[in-house]
């Protein structure tokens, strides 16, 4: 609506800029979610914010225990290393007070965890629950979390033209700045959808690693490999998922495996 507001700012202004808006031809719309919708993507929106409490009570518990030099290798073996030392109460390397207070956070840790879990089994849940979510699920790198998140964020899919619309939607598209009629593409943007982007790249690295170890099922991927680094081939890959992704949820269709061309 911000373009068509002429000058000033006032409810007549907004009125008359609105609809002018929507009288456009390309003017793009938002679908209506159905209230199950709009609940299945309220599991992802918790998710994420106990995914970033769970990073956080993990790196507060690093940083307290290194202050008495007690340090553990990256990853979740690392850290069960370090809850099993604040459990010892025979590890005199932590003092009493500051093992209770350890303790209150590996107590929330637990707590947070099982909540994660039990919010993947209703993700899991909701995914399967609908027909078009066992579908998508058929897409190598298309998990319950992707299934669940297409479902719920994507209220009509033919609102989008074609499957790149869609694309350039969750933000897999390269940034422009052409002019004179020559084209410069750069990387993609933070525009778009940040949390279909993200799981979709996820998703991409784990077909890419199997890729690696069975080369002649996508030699597209390994081609594309050869010549481009692992992430840039995650971005293209989720590119061409998020566009199988919309010619499933249009035309009805199940996931077809591509034919490996015989040479």
């Amino acid at each position: 609506m911000k373009p068509y507001v002429k000058r000033g700012k006032n409810d007549a202004v907004d009125a008359e800029a609105i609809c002018e808006a929507v009288t456009r031809p390309t003017m793009r719309f938002v679908g209506i979610k159905t209230p199950e919708q709009q609940s299945a993507m309220m599991l992802h929106r918790v998710r994420l914010i106990l995914s970033r409490q769970r990073t956080q009570l993990s790196n507060a518990l690093r940083a307290h225990l290194a202050e008495f030099g007690i340090v553990a290798p990256i990853g979740r073996g690392g850290l069960d290393r370090l809850l099993d030392v604040i459990a010892d109460a025979e590890d005199d390397r932590i003092p009493a007070g500051v093992r209770a207070c350890l303790e209150m956070l590996m107590a929330q840790l637990d707590m947070v965890k099982a909540q994660i879990l039990e919010n993947d089994r209703r993700i899991l849940a909701s995914a399967r629950e609908t027909e078009l979510g066992r579908r998508l699920m058929e897409i190598p790198g298309v998990g319950p979390l992707v299934a669940s998140a297409f479902v719920a964020s994507v209220a009509d899919p033919a609102i989008f033209q074609s499957g790149r619309n869609l694309a350039a939607w969750i933000g897999l598209v390269p940034k422009q700045n052409s002019s004179g009629g020559k084209e410069r593409l750069g990387g993609i943007s933070k525009a778009g959808n940040r949390y279909l982007r993200q799981m979709l790249i996820v998703g991409a690295m784990a077909v890419i690693r199997h890729a690696e170890r069975n080369a002649a099922k996508r030699p597209w991927l390994v081609q594309l490999l050869a010549r481009r680094k692992a992430k840039v081939a995650a971005v293209a890959l989720a590119n061409k998922t998020a566009r199988t992704i919309w010619a499933m949820m249009v035309s009805g269709e199940r996931y077809r495996e591509p034919l490996v061309a015989q040479g």
